[in-house]
């Protein structure tokens, strides 16, 4: 009898002696028996080329005696297989002697791509897992085709072929390519809500990452469908309703299907909302003795009759977990409690303080940066290994790392250390493009045609870093910036920067004279609570001003009116071209204060900044100079958000020197829309001359906006419809008005007076491109002013009834 077993890949591994007695009745199968066991020491290996022979027979341990069953021969063809060395194994058992026949897999000489064009090679070969100078495994091939399709699928490519071709070669090595059919971009044609009644499909399209294809989806990538972001939605989605209120919202599904007519995938997502609860009573309780409850009631963010707000929970939580920790009790744990009243639709908050059990962070993983060193990540921990874990403060640093922007993936997980109170912190990151070119052209009625280029990179060379250059040039602006920002400087949480920067502004139709700049300013930034930054500053540049000589030439020989027939600048600007080139220099400093639910396009919430600036550290001119300014945003219905603005500002010379000209606020439209640049406030009535704005020593203004989107375009292009109504006034000029020994001029003042208070309606629309946030607005001036020069003439406000530019912020 000859016990003879074939195993071809891909089938079960099954074992049998097959005995084939031939008779009128059929086959006859028979176990096999004592006598088909193999002695472990006669194990012949025939067919292999590379692979050693002891090297297949260590794959065989024999049984009890010895000797290798049916058992001892299955699991060592299996393990054969899983070495992934050969294609084929045959097995022969005769007279006590095991021989086993292999065909070893071939050798790789390369691996090649083909009719890829949009992802590279490089990309490709880190990707796939056969590689030169391996060994040709057919399932690894068939691993590595799902992989690529993969890639191609998360850049929008669902039409993807991908064919693995052979390439036989001698001495049994072969050629592996993959030839790939990209295919067309695979886009979102729709995007559901369903079961959404709180808030409408514009708002919640506003708070998710995926958009739909539109005319400009050639300037986005967020339109092409990646079920890892339509995942990320999905708790975007989950988070938005907690934040609001919504305590029992379920996220209960986010699917993506293809639509064959569309040609582009559907986006649902299915939503149970719940109700709307508010805050009931708030309380702190303390298991640990050492802590008094009292003592942590300032860390709580939220109070009776707010909205429940799940992110001010989170913040609560780490806030007393940080206090707990500074009075040494650093396994201290923070666990929020709230018991709902479905009746009343309120939630009792009690934040219960522990002891938490005793654990230690043993080491702190991070992996899947390619790109960012890993002291970049590392430093948004408050705590490093050896330090005792708490949950919390690993929680505010997932939410830091996220809001780096550095990264498309955030993840941190823990696995049991080397010790029962020991934990491993892993973090795993997937990064994203974090460089910005960009050629910008466009048109401002304030600077005319302007075109800008600039380079950008918010995580230089890896370290965290910012920096970008950027050139301007226009028909009456052009300059080059420079700026670069380190936002832990000397290790600490503090931001440290430097800007330089030469500009130049020529003449216009609101402007007779140009200006030419040229410094820079240090730095500095950080956070004294979540909410509320400093930023102090120092900065130097040299400023002066030139003039046609036709604007110049009024003297004491050459005397009004005769000089005034070529027209003529305003006294104060003549001055100022007198005095030269000046230095300045100064130190300031802002405070900013900001409750904003959404930084880029807000909703919600408060935004508050103070700024002064005192000049005279060195240089030629002295002044304080205080501006604040208050943003509130609020959602007066559905989709519409109001917005009142309030500022104001004063400038006061010290030392016995005056005030410049060009140091006086020159407002317009940052003001009061409907009026030209340095159209309102103190101006030269001096019959003759170009009657030039001069500026004044004290402002204010109030704005009220409403923005609403457009619903008959698609939400993705970011356009937003408003309507305002602006108030204010410019008063004090503090400047020379006369030049004694040059000119006998007095310069006429007017338009200055406190009570001259300029007002506006319009209309306006904001597109967030992109190419950058543009606005167009077309105001009318209802109430502007004019006063009679001592010549008789009249001089008003200049007015601009529509304006367009770019960066411009309510």
């Amino acid at each position: 009898m000859r016990l003879c077993v074939r195993v071809v890949r891909g089938l079960a591994l099954n074992f049998a002696v097959i005995g084939g007695l031939l008779g009128g009745a059929g086959v006859t199968t028979l176990v096999s028996t004592g006598a088909a066991y193999a002695q472990a020491s006669s194990v012949v290996v025939e067919g292999n080329r590379r692979v050693e022979s002891d090297t297949v027979r260590s794959y065989f341990r024999p049984g009890p005696g010895g000797r290798l069953g049916p058992n001892e021969i299955d699991e060592g063809l299996k393990a054969l297989y899983a070495t992934g060395l050969f294609s084929d194994v045959r097995i022969n058992n005769a007279g006590g002697r095991l021989v086993v026949s292999v065909v070893e897999n071939p050798v790789l000489n390369r691996v090649a791509f083909e009719g890829n064009k949009k992802a590279k090679d490089d990309q490709l070969k880190v990707e796939v897992q056969s590689k030169p100078r391996g060994t040709l495994s057919k399932p690894t091939v068939q691993a590595d085709v799902q992989r690529i399709i993969e890639i191609y699928q998360r850049s929008g490519r669902f039409d993807v072929i991908v064919t693995p071709k052979i390439i036989e070669l001698p001495n049994n090595r072969v050629d592996l390519v993959f030839e790939i059919k990209e295919g067309e971009k695979t886009g979102v044609k729709d995007i559901k809500f369903v079961g959404a009644k709180a808030y409408s499909y514009g708002r919640l399209k506003e708070v998710i990452k995926s958009s739909e294809s539109n005319f400009l989806s050639f300037l986005q990538t967020t339109d092409i469908y990646d079920p890892d972001r339509v995942e990320a939605d999905r708790d975007l989605l989950r988070r938005f309703y907690l934040k609001n209120g919504y305590a029992d919202v379920r996220i209960v599904s986010a699917v993506g299907e293809y639509d064959p007519v569309k040609k582009g995938f559907t986006i649902t997502f299915n939503i149970d909302e719940g109700n709307q609860y508010r805050v009931g009573t708030v309380d702190v309780v303390s298991n640990v003795r050492a802590i008094e409850p009292a003592t942590l009631r300032n860390s709580v963010r939220l109070s009776s009759g707010n909205i429940y707000n799940a992110d001010l929970v989170e913040k609560s939580v780490e806030q007393m977990t940080v206090e707990a920790s500074k009075r040494g009790y650093a396994f201290a744990t923070v666990r929020p409690r709230g018991d709902r009243n479905p009746e009343a639709r309120t939630i009792n908050l009690a934040f219960v303080v522990d002891e938490g059990q005793r654990a230690y962070i043993e080491r702190i993983n991070v992996r899947g940066n390619i790109r960012t060193r890993d002291y970049v990540i590392r430093r948004e921990f408050d705590l490093s290994e050896g330090d005792a874990y708490n949950r919390a403060l690993i929680d505010r640093a997932e939410r830091r790392l996220k809001n780096l922007d550095y990264f498309k993936v955030v993840k941190i997980t823990n696995e049991p250390g080397s010790a029962p109170d020991r934990v491993v912190v892993n973090v795993d990151v997937e990064e994203k493009a974090t460089g910005e070119f960009s050629i910008a052209g466009g048109y401002s009625t304030a600077d005319g045609f302007i075109a800008e280029a600039s380079v950008a990179d918010r995580n230089l060379m890896g370290r965290g870093q910012f920096a970008k250059a950027s050139v301007t040039y226009g028909q009456r602006t052009r300059g080059v910036e420079l700026s670069f920002v380190e936002p832990f400087l000397l290790g600490y949480r503090m931001a440290g920067g430097i800007d330089l920067f030469a500009k130049e502004n020529q003449a216009s139709n609101s402007v007779s004279y140009d200006t030419k700049s040229i410094g820079g300013n240090l730095k500095l930034g950080f956070a004294l609570t979540e909410e509320l930054t400093f930023a102090p500053r120092y900065t130097l540049y040299r400023q002066e001003i030139t003039l046609p000589s036709q604007y110049k030439d009024c003297s004491l020989t050459n005397t009004a009116p005769g000089c005034y027939a070529n027209g003529e600048a305003s006294l104060a600007v003549r001055k100022e071209l007198a005095q030269g080139p000046v230095m300045v220099s100064m130190l300031g400093y802002t405070t900013t204060y900001n409750t904003l639910d959404n930084n880029k396009t807000p909703t919600s919430g408060l935004v508050a900044s103070i700024t002064q600036d005192f000049a005279g550290v060195g240089g030629d001119v002295n002044f304080i100079r205080s501006t604040g300014e208050i943003r509130n945003y609020y959602e007066v219905l559905p989709d519409i958000v109001g917005v009142l603005k309030l500022q104001g500002g004063h400038i006061g010379a010290w030392g016995g020197k005056d005030i410049r000209m060009l140091d006086h606020f020159q407002m317009g439209p940052n003001l009061v829309r409907g009026f030209a640049p340095g159209g309102i406030g103190p101006r030269d009535l001096t019959s003759g001359t170009n009657n030039d704005a001069l500026g004044g020593t004290m402002f204010w203004g109030t704005s009220v906006e409403f923005q609403t989107p457009l619903y008959f375009l698609p939400k993705e292009i970011g356009i937003k419809f408003a309507t305002f109504a602006d108030a204010g006034s410019v008063w004090g000029y503090k400047g020379p008005t006369s030049w004694p020994g040059v000119t006998n001029e007095t310069l006429q003042v007017g338009l200055g007076d406190a009570s001259m208070i300029r007002s506006s309606v319009g209309v306006g629309l904001i597109w967030d491109s992109p190419l950058g946030p543009l606005r167009f607005d077309l105001a009318y001036p209802i109430k502007k002013y004019c006063e009679t020069s001592i010549g008789g003439g009249q001089v008003c406000d200049k007015t601009q009834i529509f304006r367009f530019g770019g960066g411009t912020k309510f």
